[in-house]
C-alpha cells in the first residue's frame, strides 16, 4: 500500500506527516538554510551609511536565494516522490513553487488539494493530515 502525504510547508521549513493504511504515521521536519535577508556587516545604520561591498549585489543574492530554494525543495521532494496521494498546505507560495516542482518531476498527479493555512503546530498538521485523508 503506498503512502499519503500531508506536507505543511513555508521557505524555512517543511513538516511531512506519512501515512500509510489507517495508522501508521511517520513525521519528518526538513529544514532550508534560506535567510530571508543579508546580514549587513556594521553597528547600525543610525551611526553612518553601509559599505556596499558588504551586502552582495541583489541578482547575486537572489541567485543564492534560488539555488538555496531548489535545494530544499528538491529534499522534500524526495521525502514524498514514493506517496499516492499529497496534500500540501502552508502561509506563503513556497506551497505553490513546491507544486510547480512536483509537477516538474512528473509528479503532479498526486497532488489532491493545496490549501492556503497560518502557522500550526505539529499536532495541528497531523490533525489536518488525518482527517483529510481518513475521512
Amino acid at each position: 500500500m503506498k503512502p499519503k502525504v500531508g506536507l505543511w510547508i513555508d521557505k524555512r521549513e517543511a513538516v511531512v506527516i506519512t501515512l500509510v493504511g489507517n495508522k501508521e504515521e511517520t513525521k519528518q521536519i526538513i529544514m532550508s538554510d534560506v535567510e530571508k535577508q543579508s546580514r549587513r556587516l556594521g553597528d547600525s545604520p543610525l551611526k553612518g551609511s553601509y559599505d556596499h561591498l558588504h551586502v552582495p549585489a541583489d541578482n547575486r543574492k537572489l541567485k543564492v536565494f534560488a539555488e538555496h530554494i531548489k535545494k530544499y525543495y528538491n529534499e522534500v521532494i524526495e521525502c514524498i516522490k514514493d506517496a499516492e496521494e499529497i496534500l500540501i498546505f502552508g502561509p506563503g507560495d513556497a506551497k505553490h513553487e513546491l507544486k510547480r516542482q512536483l509537477e516538474n518531476n512528473k509528479l503532479g498527479g498526486h497532488i489532491v488539494g493545496i490549501e492556503t493555512v497560518d502557522k500550526m503546530t505539529e499536532n495541528q498538521i497531523k490533525e489536518k493530515v488525518r482527517q483529510h485523508f481518513l475521512k
